[in-house]
C-alpha cells in the first residue's frame, strides 16, 4: 500500500468517478481508506483508518465524500448507532447539510442519501440507492462494497452475488482493487451454494492477491459447508501468514480455523485459538465481527458439552456496554449467548425487553421490523434452554427455521441456531421433539455428508431411540 499510488482529483475524474474536491490530499485519503477497507487492512504507515479519517477532515473539512465513506464506515461496523450515539446522528447531519449546500455530482448525492437510510436502519433502502449508484458507475467500489455489507447484515444471499455479477465485465485488470471482486463474488456464490464456482473464483482471486484475506475466508466457507474438515485445517495453516496481516478479518479467519477442530471433536486446540487469537484481539479491538465471532465459538462448544470455565466472564466485559445498542439482531443474539453464558440474568433480560420495546414502534428501522417476529422468539428460545426448557425452546425455535436468514450473517455462521435446534428437541420431554430431532440430523448429513460433527449427533438421537 504505498502512498503515492492513491489517486488523486484528476486520477479520479479519468476513471469516470470525480470527487467535489480540489484537494488532491483529500482524494488521495479516500482512495486510502477505501483501499484499508476493501483489503480488510490497517496501513500503520498511513495511520490506519482511523488516522486517514482524521486526515482527511484537515485536508478538507467540507469533502462530502470524505463525511460519506467515514461516517458510512462507522455505520456498518454496527457497533454504535444515531440513536443512542449524538456524535454519530451529527456526523450524518452533518454530510446532509453538506451536500444541500454543495454543487456536487448526481452520484456523491446519491451516496448521501444512501448514507441516511443506513443510519436508520434501513438497510434494504440503503442498498437500493448503492445498486442505483451501480448502473450508471459500475467501478464505484464504495457503492459495491456497502451495499454487500448491507446485504449481508440483511441475509440477501442473491443480492449479494448478483449485486457483483452485474458490475464484474466493467472491471478491467488495470483497474484499482480489480482482483479484490473475485473474494466479493465468490462470497455471493458460496452463500447462493454455488461451491465448486465459488471456490474456483477464490482462487482465480489468491492468485492474483495471495495475501486478499476475503478470498482465504471464502475457502474457508466452502470447505466448511462441504465438511472438507482436513483440507480446511490444511489450507488455513499454510496460508497464515498471508491472511494474518489482514488485522480486521484475521479474528474471523482463526474463528473458521477453530470451526474445523470443533467439527473434529478437537476442543482443546479449538480453545488454543480462542485463548491466543479470538479473545485477545477481541478485547484489542472491541470489533462486532470480533465480538460475534468470540461469543459464537463458545457457544458452540458448550453445546458440544465442553466447559469454557472463566471465559464468558472476559467476554462479557467487551458486550455488556452494548445490551442496549440494538443495531442488528445477529448482533444482539451474539451479546445474549454471552450473557447467559456468564449467568448475568439482568443483562440478559435487559437485552431481551429492550428488544421489545423496539419491535412495538420500529419506523424505518429493517432490524426492529423483524424484532417481533424473529428476534424476540430466537433471544426467547435460548434463554428457554439456559434455563432447562428444552421442550419450549423447540416450539420458539422450530417455526422459525426457515426464516433465519433474516437476522443476517452466514449459513456457517447461522448454522449455530440450527445446532441448538437439534440439541433443544434431543433434550426435550416430547417424544415427538426426539423424533423430530432425529430428522433434523438426517436432513443434515444429507446436505453435508461426512461431517463428524453431524456423526455425533446422529449417534445421540439414535441412543434415544431405543
Amino acid at each position: 500500500m504505498n502512498a503515492s499510488s492513491f489517486r488523486d482529483c484528476q486520477a479520479w475524474r479519468a476513471e469516470g468517478l470525480p470527487l467535489s474536491t480540489s484537494s488532491n490530499e483529500a482524494c488521495k485519503l479516500y482512495d486510502a481508506i477505501l483501499t484499508q477497507y476493501v483489503k480488510w487492512r490497517n496501513n500503520e504507515s498511513l495511520g490506519g483508518v482511523d488516522g486517514c479519517m482524521a486526515a482527511i477532515k484537515a485536508a478538507d473539512p467540507d469533502f462530502v465524500m470524505g463525511h460519506v465513506i467515514s461516517t458510512g464506515l462507522e455505520l456498518v461496523a454496527t457497533s454504535s448507532s444515531i440513536r443512542l450515539n449524538e456524535s454519530l446522528a451529527n456526523a450524518v447531519r452533518t454530510a446532509v447539510q453538506l451536500a444541500k449546500s454543495q454543487d456536487i455530482t448526481p452520484r456523491e448525492r446519491l451516496h448521501v442519501q444512501a448514507l441516511e437510510f443506513l443510519s436508520y436502519g434501513n438497510f434494504p433502502k440503503a442498498c437500493d440507492v448503492w445498486e442505483d449508484i451501480l448502473v450508471d458507475h459500475p467501478t464505484d467500489l464504495l457503492a459495491l462494497k456497502f451495499a454487500h455489507d448491507g446485504y449481508f447484515y440483511v441475509g440477501a444471499q442473491t443480492q449479494m452475488r448478483d449485486s457483483v455479477a452485474r458490475v464484474l465485465p466493467h472491471w478491467k485488470p488495470h483497474l484499482p482493487l480489480s482482483s479484490y471482486l473475485k473474494g466479493l463474488y465468490s462470497f455471493g456464490l458460496l452463500e447462493t451454494r454455488f461451491y465448486d464456482q465459488a471456490e474456483k473464483v477464490a482462487k482465480e482471486g489468491l492468485a492474483l492477491t495471495p495475501d486478499d484475506a476475503w478470498c482465504v475466508h471464502s475457502l474457508a466457507h466452502v470447505y466448511e459447508m462441504k465438511a472438507e474438515v482436513d483440507k480446511g485445517l490444511k489450507f488455513m495453516e499454510a496460508k497464515e501468514k498471508d491472511w494474518q496481516v489482514s488485522d480486521m478479518l484475521a479474528s474471523h479467519n482463526y474463528w473458521h480455523w477453530a470451526l474445523y477442530f470443533i467439527e473434529k471433536g478437537q476442543y482443546e486446540a479449538a480453545l488454543q485459538i480462542f485463548d491466543s487469537q479470538i479473545l485477545r484481539r477481541c478485547k484489542v479491538s472491541g470489533s462486532m465481527l470480533d465480538t460475534v465471532d468470540a461469543s459464537s465459538l463458545l457457544y458452540r462448544l458448550e453445546m458440544e458439552g465442553v466447559s469454557v470455565k472463566k471465559r464468558w466472564q472476559e467476554l462479557l466485559q467487551v458486550t455488556l456496554p452494548h445490551t442496549d445498542d440494538h443495531v442488528t439482531l445477529f448482533n444482539d443474539l451474539h451479546f445474549l449467548m454471552v450473557s447467559l453464558g456468564a449467568k448475568e440474568t439482568s443483562a440478559s433480560r435487559r437485552l431481551l425487553e429492550g428488544l421489545q420495546e423496539l419491535a412495538k414502534e420500529p419506523g424505518d428501522n429493517q432490524q426492529h421490523q423483524l424484532a417481533g417476529t424473529l428476534g424476540v422468539p430466537m433471544c426467547q428460545a435460548m434463554m428457554e434452554y439456559e434455563q432447562g426448557n428444552y421442550t419450549r425452546a423447540v416450539q420458539l425455535l422450530y417455526p422459525l427455521r426457515y426464516h433465519m436468514f433474516g437476522i443476517g450473517g452466514s449459513d456457517a455462521q447461522r448454522d449455530l441456531f440450527n445446532q441448538l435446534l437439534i440439541h433443544a428437541t434431543m433434550k426435550s420431554e416430547d417424544t415427538h421433539h426426539q423424533k423430530l430431532g432425529r430428522c433434523l440430523v438426517v436432513e443434515r448429513d444429507a446436505m453435508r455428508p461426512n461431517s463428524p460433527l453431524t456423526d455425533r449427533l446422529m449417534l445421540r438421537a439414535m441412543a434415544l431411540h431405543h
